[in-house]
């Protein structure tokens, strides 16, 4: 398996993405800018995510996450996020054929005038989705929009809620604007994400070092933005033997070969 291949998905859903973004308030994505950046501690995070005793006990927040019963603080959010990378559940490489179906019910929808149906397909897909991947932007989105399509608010606001959360825990983690300061991410998908909810069209993402990825913009912000960056270290770690990850080095010069990250 080779990681063109999920570039070439990530190609095709590109203007699905930036409509899926548009179905919820933009305004409501951005972080609080005074909200503290911080890189995430490993060691922490599996000290805090796995001991009982603890307020972010991993089978704990997951509960609490799925069930709805109360909202979750920035903090739950952050070890919710990244305490999944020590979970059994995460295989960043696994397929959800759940996800790809809501995408393909989704990309038949009138926004304005939704089926029924439509919307109760991409809520049973939806729920099987986060069984794959519970933290999925793309997925928080449309089961916000079909609850709330159908009427439900009080659902509708806690994937709204979720959403948010999941966006926010991980622009909590850098910049996003220099290799030092990546954004950090548990799936490719997730970056990806992250700038659609931006309304931000994106080229393919580049490998600039073992950890870190540079996805350059299509046209640069107002501010002269060019491009973000993503640390995809627990993505790597992750990686089943039989999947190979390749791109070409932005340092190439003189026909290299492309460089393998293992």
């Amino acid at each position: 398996m080779i990681f063109a291949l999920f570039e070439k998905k990530v190609r095709k859903m590109k203007r699905l993405l930036l409509l899926l973004a548009l179905l919820l308030p933009a305004a409501l994505f951005a972080q609080d800018e005074q909200s503290a950046l911080r890189i995430p501690d490993e060691d922490d995070i599996a000290l805090r995510t796995m001991d009982a005793s603890s307020p972010y006990y991993y089978t704990n927040l997951i509960l609490k996450y799925r069930h709805g019963t109360a909202p979750l603080t920035p903090e739950e959010y952050y070890y919710l996020y990244y305490g999944y990378a020590y979970q059994q559940d995460y295989r960043p490489f696994a397929s959800n054929t759940a996800l790809e179906r809501m995408l393909s019910i989704m990309s038949g929808i009138d926004p304005d005038r939704p089926q029924v149906g439509q919307l109760e397909a991409l809520i049973e897909y939806g729920t099987e989705a986060m069984e794959h991947d519970p933290f999925s932007p793309k997925t928080l989105n449309m089961m916000a929009y079909a609850y709330g399509a159908l009427g439900d608010k009080e659902r509708e606001q806690l994937y709204f809620n979720h959403l948010n959360g999941i966006l926010g825990a991980i622009e909590s983690t850098g910049t996003g604007l220099t290799e030092k300061s990546p954004w950090h991410v548990l799936l490719f998908s997730h970056a990806y994400d992250l700038l659609a909810s931006k309304s931000r069209l994106y080229n393919e993402g580049r490998i600039i070092s073992r950890n870190v990825q540079y996805v350059p913009l299509k046209k640069k912000t107002h501010d002269g933005i060019k491009g973000y960056y993503f640390d995809y270290s627990r993505v790597y770690r992750n990686k089943p033997d039989d999947v190979e990850i390749r791109r070409d080095r932005t340092w190439q010069f003189n026909n290299l070969k492309p460089r393998t990250y293992k």
